[in-house]
């Protein structure tokens, strides 16, 4: 859901530099695109998993690969799956409230996981309630604070991906980094990968990227964090992110994920006008989707073409602002809000 894109400035050489370019990388929760779901209880090794894994069809393949794959209405039609462990069936759970999250139906993931479901659905819950405003940030983080410290619960790794994205999203990546560092999963690893681009640290990011493909070169979050890290690098590695994005789209589905993906490299090589297409298709599947709405505010002032619609609130418009109003703690917003309020004091002074 999972993602949440962080914006990325670097050009390619001798190219227009993108402004503020927005990388779609969703666990957001971008959010929203991270690793076995329902995570392996704090009681057992991960080894056991594995050859679990090794000896048996992985029945949520489908499930999970929509899910990071920004598929969510796809993962929840496929969810219906007889035969499941108890494990199997909480993993799945989370992932079609994970993929709720993702469609922005937080009050349904709130009203729907009571008190006393399991401690992975509680994680997933917390985070839709994080993410349900600004009200109840800090509600989340205490509640969050005090399971983590509890010894029952606090080694659940679905409780540290929602702790390493919600402080990701608070920007502490120290704190983030306390939860997620061991990794456990496929999904923390590449979460670990995130963190590290949004500090620009690309060098310790590629370290966490070779630690997935020896464990799974073609595993999926592999294959996207390493799209990811190829859009932080630039220069001749934009292909390579691009034909990720391509082959995904080919094999699959088309998404928002991969349209945007395909569409930002696109941008990071200065062909905005084959950019903006793709972008506009994206729409077409989402059309209040924070990154895609992102993407086109940079389209177009590029394009010369009028972004207002998609950024910002006009009397007169019949497009209310769609990114500012639905998405109000976007990366985007939060920026230009601050030039915005930057111009008006030095006007004052001016004055």
């Amino acid at each position: 859901m999972l993602v949440v894109g962080e914006a990325s400035c670097r050009a390619l050489p001798g190219s227009h530099p993108p402004h503020c370019v927005h990388r779609s990388v969703n666990w957001t929760i971008c959010a929203h695109s991270l690793v076995d779901l329902g995570g392996i209880p704090a009681d057992r090794p991960r080894e056991d998993k594995s050859r679990d894994m090794m000896s048996a069809p992985d029945q949520l393949f489908s499930v999970r690969n929509n899910f990071y794959l920004g598929a969510y209405q796809a993962a929840i039609n496929s969810s219906d799956l007889r035969g499941l462990s108890l494990e199997d069936a909480v993993e799945r759970d989370c992932i079609i409230y994970r993929s709720y999250i993702a469609q922005g139906k937080l009050k349904l993931v709130i009203d729907e996981i009571d008190d006393s479901a399991p401690t992975p659905l509680q994680a997933v819950k917390l985070l839709a309630l994080y993410l349900s405003g600004p009200q109840h940030k800090e509600r989340a983080i205490s509640s969050l604070q005090e399971w983590l410290n509890d010894s029952v619960t606090g080694n659940n790794l679905v409780l540290r991906l929602t702790a390493g994205t919600i402080y990701m999203h608070e920007q502490d990546y120290n704190e983030a980094f306390k939860h997620t560092n061991l990794g456990g999963t496929m999904e923390l690893l590449a979460l670990n990968v995130q963190l590290y681009l949004k500090m620009h640290r690309s060098d310790h990011a590629e370290k966490q990227l070779r630690v997935m493909q020896q464990i799974d070169e073609d595993h999926t979050l592999t294959q996207l964090a390493n799209a990811w890290l190829n859009l932080a690098v630039g220069g001749s590695k934009i292909q390579e992110a691009f034909l990720i994005y391509q082959d995904f789209a080919e094999r699959y589905q088309e998404t928002c994920m991969t349209l945007n993906g395909k569409a930002i490299c696109y941008m990071h090589m200065g062909q905005f006008a084959e950019a903006e297409p793709l972008l506009l298709e994206a729409m077409n599947k989402d059309a209040n989707d924070a990154e895609t709405l992102a993407n086109l505010v940079v389209c177009g002032l590029h394009l010369g073409k009028p972004s207002s619609r998609y950024l910002r609130f006009e009397a007169n418009s019949v497009f209310d602002s769609q990114l500012k109003v639905s998405h109000a703690e976007h990366v985007l917003i939060k920026r230009t809000t601050a030039a915005e309020e930057n111009f008006d004091r030095a006007l004052q002074v001016v004055g």
